[in-house]
């Protein structure tokens, strides 16, 4: 048996699926991305994000995400019982890795110091929304 799990705390899956899906002891987080909780999927959702009438970037700001993004994925763990150090994987996803890579790998070294999942980091053409980002977790629930 799999249980459903949303959150109120996190944006809206751009999808028909739940945030998560506890499973046994393991929680399996849908792709998070770094969307404002309870806002629609436009770039005036995204932090430091703006777009032109033709989708060109008039602001674009790659940290804002990054920070979005962990605190997204820290609001879904929340509000199904876990807590951030209960992270075993980590799945990211990035649609620049030359121009990001760097930043996103100094900032999650700061969100990850005490605890250190497995990670795997791959570089996408495009994603859903206008994001630059998202995160595929597994954490191990407390028992």
């Amino acid at each position: 048996m799999s249980e459903a799990v949303n959150s109120s705390k996190a944006p809206k899956p751009v999808g028909l699926y739940p945030h998560a899906r506890k499973v046994g002891n393991l929680l399996f987080l849908s792709g998070v991305g770094p969307r404002i909780a309870g806002s629609d999927s436009s770039d005036s959702a995204v932090p430091g994000l703006k777009l032109d009438k033709n989708g060109n970037y008039i602001e674009f700001d790659f940290e804002a995400q990054c920070r979005s993004v962990f605190d997204n994925v820290r609001a879904v763990l929340e509000s199904s019982g876990a807590k951030w150090e209960d992270l075993v994987d980590v799945t990211v996803f990035l649609t620049n890795m030359k121009r990001d890579f760097h930043t996103y790998n100094k900032i999650y070294a700061e969100y990850f110091k005490d605890n250190q999942p497995c990670r795997t980091t791959c570089e996408i053409s495009s994603l859903p929304t206008p994001i630059a980002i998202e995160l595929k977790c597994i954490a191990a629930l407390p028992e």
